[in-house]
């Protein structure tokens, strides 16, 4: 596959009972979408034809395929993952939207691991509902690890201008000391730095590292882990290569705006990470996990019960996510015919590399 070939986009449909039709639906109108991307739903033709008329809207079609051999590169695609008697129950957690959930995420990964697909870009599940005998996991991260056998891996929240992973994800506060070790820390800089490079296309990344402790520790008045855990984790980190600078006080690091200095911010556990992104980037974050063989995204919000089937809720995030999952599959495509050949990059077109920003604005380049 070459980088500018068009992109086949997988999108599984989350909680039938959320916002997640909603938010597809409102992207998959965006002027253009059909030239930058093949998009292909793992859902309900059932479902998404309920939303589009909750949702009052016309002027949109789906191709219903049994599978993705037969998607239309110039339409937008759905094939039926569920049972066609399934209820929508709006704002409601039910076992069957779990059920439903799953079955779409199922079907989505299996054509990923089969590359039927390119990328995938997830709506939002129940974490809940969908928990069962084939989904143990807190999220879709941990389900994507597990599916392609991937040890390690980050979950990084993006946005327009700013990069955030976390040492920890899902997992009780109560646990996180334990999980702060120097070879954790290294290993989710190391996967940071390699998705900088290859991922986002930058030369020399600038890393920032967050202390775990008040005031990163004072000198060790407040608790050791950073002079014991993590300024060795950094230290090693910068004798192959990586710019990772820190530990930084978190309270400080944030308030005094010294997040802009750097390229990507590395937390030591989900609410000290997610709690600034999502202040700064609410409407616009994308949820991204790094160090996967394939790419995956999705938005930085939740099932939104509240205000499911009100025609309320923002695409932006959900839209961010897929323009992310394309430009991040173009990204790998080129570091790859680039490394295979360094001279490909004298012959690299950047009208084509930018095609997707242009698509849809430089100022929401990711």
């Amino acid at each position: 596959m070459s980088y500018n070939t068009k992109i086949k986009v997988g999108i599984s449909h989350g909680d039938i009972n959320g916002i997640g039709y909603e938010v597809i639906i409102k992207t998959l109108q965006e002027p253009g979408i059909l030239e930058m991307c093949t998009p292909v739903i793992y859902g309900s033709p059932k479902v998404a034809a309920y939303y589009r008329k909750a949702l009052n809207i016309e002027n949109l079609s789906f191709n219903h395929v049994r599978g993705v051999h037969e998607a239309s590169a110039n339409k937008i695609n759905i094939i039926n993952c569920i049972d066609e008697n399934i209820r929508v129950e709006l704002g409601k957690s039910t076992l069957s939207a779990g059920e439903a959930s799953l079955q779409a995420l199922e079907r989505a990964v299996s054509d990923l691991q089969k590359e039927n697909i390119d990328v995938l870009v997830t709506a939002p599940i129940n974490k809940y509902n969908i928990q069962g005998v084939n989904f143990t996991f807190p999220g879709h991260t941990e389900y994507l690890a597990e599916q392609f056998k991937c040890d390690d891996f980050l979950m990084l929240m993006v946005s327009e201008n700013l990069k955030v992973g976390v040492v920890t994800g899902h997992i009780p506060l109560s646990e996180v000391p334990r999980q702060i070790t120097r070879k954790k820390i290294l290993n989710k800089i190391r996967i940071l730095h390699r998705s900088m490079v290859e991922d986002f296309q930058m030369t020399s990344p600038r890393i920032a590292v967050l202390g775990i402790n008040p005031h990163a520790g004072d000198n060790g008045l407040i608790g050791k882990e950073e002079q014991e855990i993590i300024l060795p984790a950094l230290e090693q980190a910068r004798n192959e290569g990586i710019t990772a600078l820190g530990p930084y006080p978190s309270d400080g690091f944030w308030g005094s705006g010294t997040y802009t200095r750097f390229d990507a911010i590395l937390a030591m556990y989900h609410d000290q990470g997610l709690i600034p992104f999502k202040v700064l980037s609410f409407e616009r974050g994308v949820n991204y996990t790094a160090g996967l063989p394939i790419v995956r995204t999705s938005p930085a919000h939740g099932t939104a019960y509240d205000i499911a089937g009100e025609d309320k809720a923002s695409p932006d995030s959900f839209r961010e996510a897929l323009y992310l999952a394309i430009d991040i599959q173009r990204n790998r495509l080129i570091y790859k015919e680039i490394s295979i050949d360094p001279l490909k990059k004298f012959d690299i077109n950047p009208n084509q590399v930018d095609e997707a920003i242009d698509m849809h604005g430089e100022e929401e380049s990711l």
